[in-house]
């Protein structure tokens, strides 16, 4: 019992940390975006560290939806859901309805778009 608490605890740090990552990436587009004099832009960038397992298992990474705003990255185990690592987003930031990828299925981007209607980010396969 004590070695899976240590082995979750190990788990959950390192799906806080893809999470910050993930967060990161999109707080740094969010900025290239807005510094830009273009009233339409769009950036992605490619998630070259973003690890396909944790401890051996695949994990989902998620941008969570509230009511059309984007409020924070989530990483959880696609085994066991209750071991999660999350990191809060920038306010404003509006996200689309699906914003979830699985971890092993390839190539991930990170984007951040700015039109008439707000600031936008998302994440998928690349």
């Amino acid at each position: 019992m004590v070695v899976d608490n240590i082995s979750v605890d190990m788990m959950r740090r390192e799906l806080r940390e893809i999470a910050d990552y993930v967060s990161n990436t999109l707080a740094n587009l969010y900025f290239l975006v807005n510094t830009t004099e273009h009233r339409v832009v769009s950036l992605q960038k490619e998630l070259i560290y973003l690890p396909s397992h944790v401890e051996n298992s695949i994990f989902y990474l998620k941008i969570v939806n509230a009511g059309g705003s984007a409020s924070k990255v989530s990483a959880y185990l696609k085994e066991r859901t209750t071991v999660t690592g999350e990191a809060w987003l920038s306010p404003g930031l509006k996200t689309g309805a699906e914003n979830t990828i699985q971890s092993n299925l390839g190539t991930v981007v990170a984007g951040c778009s700015r039109n008439s209607t707000g600031v936008y980010v998302w994440i998928r396969y690349g």
